[in-house]
């Protein structure tokens, strides 16, 4: 008997290691997610303070210019213009329409007033750029992580064309199952699907999770590239910078088009540094990424929509713009967009 329980303890520590070492490096024993090998660390000294945050808060100045925001008669026409070309719109925050060929993509798609659960978290300063119902018809859904300013239920309950295929982090699908998708794929760093002629890899991002008190860290996030015809297209979750960037550029660059967050990065006095966020990048990491992964051009999106942090409302595409040669780009390839520009891919490649 007492052999018996030795080998039986022998044989479960052995295959407990032997699991663990197979496990990727993203993967921890306990069922949770971190960031690659490479990324910065949380720095200890952050203290999140909601009061102080809305005290700096009152200090923006939250002036919109008019050419902030196209009109959503022009947006819907434009729309329509373009239903036969491949085209990409900002709908506003990290929600995109890409058409692709046959292939119609949303991305990150939040149409709700507030960026939270239920009426709760930050309000939108910029509605979206068109209704939700007012959407053409999306076939492939992209989402990158489950913070409530990229997943919204609201959203996913209300969306119109559940027919769509989604592809989602790992342990994020039942979001949509349970609300009628049925054409839904979990998906885990490095995964790849074909879906017409499109092929979609996900990739790592230097990011968290969490919707709540106790699911830190449960569910995975991450970047999509998509690989279109002889284009690469790689849009970014939130993301700070990390030495994974320098990887994905040797194996998958040069990369056409980057889309990129430039805004969420300021949570000073709270954070010991200002302009500093190791999940966020401020511009000019944005900028190090695109070089980084040798993109030719570089999309600036998460600004402008909603206030998530504490650097001006408009100061992301200023920085972004002003910064461009030291990173190596011109002027002309790093790109900012007005909520509900549409514009021709090619010509956006090509401009």
């Amino acid at each position: 008997m007492l052999k018996f329980v030795i080998f039986l303890i022998f044989t479960i520590t052995y295959n407990n290691l032997l699991f663990a070492m197979e496990k990727p490096y993203h993967h921890l024993t306990n069922g949770t997610f971190r960031n690659p090998e490479g990324s910065p660390q949380r720095d200890n000294s952050f203290n999140w303070s909601f009061k102080i945050f809305n005290q700096e808060k009152k200090k923006l100045n939250m002036y919109i210019p008019n050419d902030h925001v196209i009109s959503k008669n022009k947006v819907l026409e434009n729309l329509i213009s373009n239903k036969d070309k491949d085209y990409i719109a900002w709908i506003g925050h990290a929600t995109f329409i890409i058409k692709l060929g046959n292939t119609t993509i949303i991305t990150d798609p939040v149409f709700e007033k507030n960026m939270g659960p239920l009426i709760f978290g930050p309000k939108r300063f910029v509605d979206p750029a068109i209704d939700l119902n007012e959407i053409p018809e999306v076939n492939l859904f992209l989402l990158t992580h489950n913070h409530y300013d990229h997943l919204s239920t609201r959203t996913i309950q209300r969306f119109p064309y559940k027919k769509a295929k989604v592809l989602a982090p790992l342990k994020l699908g039942k979001y949509f199952t349970r609300n009628g998708f049925k054409d839904v794929k979990e998906m885990d760093w490095y995964d790849s699907v074909e879906l017409n002629n499109l092929k979609i890899t996900f990739l790592p991002a230097v990011h968290w999770s969490k919707r709540s008190l106790w699911d830190t860290n449960k569910t995975l996030w991450g970047n999509f590239l998509i690989q279109y015809k002889d284009k690469k297209i790689f849009f970014a979750c939130d993301t700070g910078y990390g030495d994974i960037y320098k990887k994905l550029g040797e194996k998958y660059g040069p990369i056409d088009l980057t889309f990129i967050n430039i805004g969420a990065y300021n949570f000073y006095p709270m954070s010991p540094k200002k302009d500093k966020s190791i999940y966020h990048t401020n511009p000019e990491e944005a900028l190090s990424i695109g070089q980084d992964l040798k993109s030719r051009k570089v999309l600036g999106m998460h600004w402008g929509t909603v206030v998530l942090s504490l650097e001006p409302i408009l100061e992301p595409p200023k920085r972004f713009k002003e910064n461009a040669s030291k990173y190596g780009f011109k002027e002309e390839d790093v790109i900012i967009f007005k909520i509900g520009q549409v514009e021709n891919l090619n010509k956006v490649l090509n401009n």
